[in-house]
């Protein structure tokens, strides 16, 4: 199918790319808020506009299989920014992330912190599933990184929780194996967000000898997040 006129600027919009159109052409109703002629850039983007941009975004082909973006879910307001890698079957027929065992895992690991999906904010490295839950691509996971950027900048949290290796390794743009990255405060963005690395609830759930450790993960997580709010 040809690709139209307003379906190219929403790919650029997609991208981070501002569009200047000729004068009294409109831009779309993906900016509403741009003035005329312009496609607000993804870093420009508030809550709304981001989560329609992701919810029609078609910068990889993961668009073709997908039935849904995931896009997040949680508090815009919350402290905890809880990473994980990308959807699955589950969060990409309801539109959550973490959902069936794992979420259920992860919600009772919240939980043991006095937690909940409404007092963090959850997102993944990609807003769409692979097929067949395979690793994230780099192509796949650069044409989400604007949006998730986006997310981190609209949040400012105190904390980012990255879970599992794959997470890890595309936020701290490293090809470390988790077990070293795990136990130390990594520093993410200009800004410097405190970052802890621990387990994915799915592999937890496989690995169950290895909850103590996530535990473990997870205070020193909190008390982290509790220095720098002194």
């Amino acid at each position: 199918m040809p690709t139209t006129e307003q379906q190219r600027l929403r790919y650029l919009q997609s991208m981070g790319v501002t569009v200047w159109l000729p004068r009294g052409e409109a831009a779309g109703p993906a900016a509403p808020a741009a003035p005329p002629g312009v496609v607000t850039p993804v870093a420009e983007m508030d809550w709304t506009q981001l989560r329609e941009s992701v919810a029609e975004c078609r910068s990889c082909p993961l668009h073709e299989s997908r039935t849904q973006a995931v896009f997040g879910v949680g508090s815009p307001d919350a402290d905890w920014l809880i990473i994980g890698e990308a959807p699955g079957a589950e969060e990409d027929r309801l539109g959550e992330p973490f959902v069936g065992r794992a979420g259920k895992l992860l919600d009772a690991m919240l939980a043991s912190l006095g937690l909940s999906r409404s007092t963090v904010f959850i997102a993944n490295i990609l807003k769409c599933r692979p097929p067949n839950n395979r690793d994230p691509q780099l192509q796949e996971a650069g044409a989400c990184a604007p949006y998730l950027q986006r997310q981190i900048d609209l949040l400012q949290p105190g904390l980012i929780l990255a879970l599992g290796r794959i997470a890890a390794q595309r936020l701290l743009e490293t090809e470390a194996p988790l077990g070293r990255l795990r136990g130390e405060v990594h520093r993410y963005g200009k800004s410097g967000i405190p970052l802890i690395v621990t387990y994915h609830p799915a592999y937890l759930l496989r690995r169950p000898t290895e909850k103590s450790k996530a535990w473990r993960d997870l205070l020193f997580a909190a008390s982290i997040l509790g220095e720098s709010a002194r």
